[in-house]
């Protein structure tokens, strides 16, 4: 199974998972503490292997953007640093001149980076 053939609504409930076993359910939870209902537990545990690998990969992803996110303020101001440098009048119109395509580029996604407060994990998104 690849990944555009895993089912949405497995992943989705995968996501919503905290895989903690509830003995008073005999289910799982979402990440909010409630049960999974009967029929979603069941449901849930038709996931293929595949559908749990395509689960990871996308989780991972997630993962590394919140890193990304974590580290962007002080990622922007490390890339800053020497285009401020070399100027005498200290500010981000100015060295947005000096930068290349690329650098305005790479600006861009840090500058979207800081400015965007962090998105929780989404099934199917990452």
């Amino acid at each position: 199974m690849t990944a555009t053939s895993s089912r949405p609504d497995i992943i989705a409930l995968l996501a919503d998972a905290d895989f903690k076993y509830r003995a008073d359910t005999n289910t799982w939870s979402h990440r909010d503490g409630r049960p999974f209902s009967k029929e979603e537990q069941d449901h849930v545990l038709t996931a293929t292997r595949s559908e749990f690998l395509d689960f990871d990969a996308q989780f991972k992803r997630f993962v590394k953007h919140r890193q990304a996110w974590a580290d962007a303020s002080e990622a922007l101001q490390r890339f800053l640093a020497p285009f401020m440098q070399q100027l005498t009048v200290k500010n981000l119109g100015n060295a947005h001149e000096l930068m290349s395509e690329e650098d305005r580029t790479e600006f861009n996604r840090l500058l979207g980076l800081v400015a965007t407060p962090p998105r929780p994990f989404t099934a199917n998104t990452y």
